[in-house]
């Protein structure tokens, strides 16, 4: 379910125009245009935060990992709890590989 706080056209189109990239190569293009590159790596920390939690690392291990503040991955561990599911539905759908292959070593 959409949270209706969120559900508006100008959203609609942003997620329409997610939806109909083609490949990684455009998704780069599109986000390099969309978002500063700040933006863009809080939004891929997030997602590798997530991963790692999903994994069961330890804060530590994912600070170290990641550099994202206990304060980011607390905000990610509540939405993997209590959230949208986004992130389960597409951790599932990318078999919770996260974007760094070494993460499994630590």
């Amino acid at each position: 379910m959409v949270n209706p706080k969120l559900k508006d056209d100008l959203n609609d189109h942003l997620c329409e125009a997610v939806l109909c990239l083609k490949d990684i190569e455009e998704c780069y293009q599109f986000f390099e245009d969309i978002c500063t590159i700040s933006e863009l790596k809080a939004l891929s920390q997030r997602l590798e935060v997530a991963c790692m939690l999903s994994d069961g690392h330890t804060y530590d291990d994912i600070v170290e990992h990641t550099g994202a503040s206990t304060a980011t991955i607390s905000r990610v561990k509540r939405c993997l709890n209590y959230g949208a599911d986004g992130y389960k539905i597409v951790l599932a759908r990318l078999g919770n590989k996260g974007g760094n292959e070494d993460n499994k070593n630590i």
